[in-house]
């Protein structure tokens, strides 16, 4: 008897050049595909004519599909014993529930493969010319949701550390993430990023600092999906922006 099998696999960024080799062969032997909001339709082009593809919507702000729901789902369809793939955007394993998908799965006597994508966390600043590990401007990277729980992250020791702060889902809070930034410590001239949709035709961006974050955003009406950099590897950005064919940014000043 086959094992039954459900293979989540991250959908990368946006452009779909920068999926895996390993994530295209997936899709391609796929016959269901349950497929976040996030993920670009130009992904779906992978996956076979005869497959069947089921939207299960999640995304920050937005009417989401319960988790619950979709753990139901995929677990139905991967006892009719098709081959299922749970598609997701960026990475499973980072911010994407991947953790929690797999332990419903194992639960209930399913085996899951895990095909891992680039992580917008790395691959939005870099799209922009910021390399978030620099080592002429910092020790590492941080990657923090902004979305707000019961989980908040310990803002006074990010500060503390010098690593570069990159921030998922923050864009709706962006006010109070900057104000816990500064109560921490971080000093407003602090350089900052938003880049917005970032490897799709939509990328925006924006580089300021962090007291005038908040106020660009909302100026410059930045929508999410958005990644938000906050550290000294944002100072390499202009220069390589500048070499780059033109591309919609918004430059501020210290505010």
């Amino acid at each position: 008897m086959t094992a039954l099998r459900v293979t989540l696999v991250g959908a990368g960024p946006g452009d779909p050049e920068l999926l895996t080799i390993k994530a295209v062969r997936a899709l391609r032997r796929a016959t269901v595909v349950l497929v976040d909001d996030l993920v670009a339709d130009g992904v779906l082009r992978y996956v076979r004519r005869s497959a069947r593809v089921v939207h299960v919507g999640k995304r920050g702000g937005c009417v989401s599909t319960p988790q619950a729901f979709i753990d139901k789902l995929m677990i139905a369809e991967a006892r009719r014993g098709g081959h299922v793939v749970r598609l997701k955007g960026g990475d499973p394993f980072v911010f994407g529930r991947g953790g929690e998908e797999c332990a419903a799965l194992r639960a209930a006597g399913i085996e899951v493969e895990v095909v891992n994508g680039l992580t917008a966390g790395i691959a939005a600043p870099a799209a922009v010319g910021i390399p978030v590990t620099d080592r002429r401007f910092t020790q590492g990277v941080a990657l923090v949701t902004g979305h707000g729980s019961e989980y908040e992250p310990d803002w006074s020791a990010l500060a503390r550390s010098g690593l570069t702060l990159v921030i998922y889902m923050g864009l709706a809070r962006v006010h109070g993430l900057v104000q816990a930034l500064g109560r921490a410590g971080l000093h407003g001239t602090t350089p900052a990023a938003a880049i917005s949709a970032a490897h799709t035709p939509q990328q925006r961006h924006a580089l300021c600092t962090l007291a005038t974050l908040a106020d660009t955003i909302a100026s410059q009406q930045l929508a999410s999906p958005a990644i938000l950099v906050i550290g000294d590897v944002v100072q390499v950005a202009p220069a390589w922006l500048a070499a780059q064919p033109r591309s919609p940014s918004i430059m501020c000043g210290s505010g």
